[in-house]
Formats: structure tokens, C-alpha cells, sequence
């Protein structure tokens, strides 16, 4: 439990919580391991699902960077939604 917990790190990313939180499970499973990933919020509604880790786990576990990795890195940069739309120009303003 305390591996996927990352809300307390990089905040409530609300529908991807859960997303966020399995990544950094899947990040130190072993082959047999049961993972029971469960929504919530203050939608109507949740979804709970089951994983069984298999042994292709380690075949495929160091490929990307780690999750608590990437959260722990002392390269971050913070940044407020403004600039966020900024730098990936989800913004557009007319010149004049």
C-alpha cells in the first residue's frame, strides 16, 4: 500500500490517482503479486480492479523510469497552470 500512496508527494491528480499509484506498484512488483486498485472521489461512482503480476513483470519492469524516482528528483521544476499552458502552447493569443 505504502509504495502506490503518492498523493502525499505529488498531490490529488484526481482521475489519475489511481493511474499514478499503480505505476509506482507496478515499479517494485514481484511475479504473483495481487494488486487491488480501487477509484475514489466524489463522482457517483468507482471502479475496482484486480491485477495478477505475472513474470513478464521482469522483462519489462526497468524499462521506463521509476515513478517514485521521477517524484523524488532533485531536478524538479514547479510550475502554476498558466505556465504549464505556456510551454506546451495550449494557449494561443491574437497579435496585433
Amino acid at each position: 500500500m505504502n509504495e502506490g500512496w503518492i498523493v502525499n508527494i505529488m498531490g490529488n491528480t484526481y482521475s489519475g490517482s489511481s493511474i499514478t499509484g499503480l505505476t509506482a506498484i507496478l515499479d517494485v512488483a514481484k511475479p504473483g503479486d495481487k494488486i487491488f486498485m480501487v477509484s475514489f472521489g466524489s463522482g457517483a461512482g468507482s471502479d475496482g480492479f484486480i491485477f495478477q503480476v505475472t513474470d513478464k513483470i521482469l522483462e519489462v519492469q526497468n524499462l521506463a523510469p521509476k515513478t517514485r524516482e521521477m517524484l523524488n528528483t532533485p531536478h524538479k521544476v514547479y510550475l502554476d497552470y498558466g505556465k504549464y499552458v505556456a510551454y506546451r502552447k495550449k494557449i494561443h493569443f491574437n497579435e496585433y
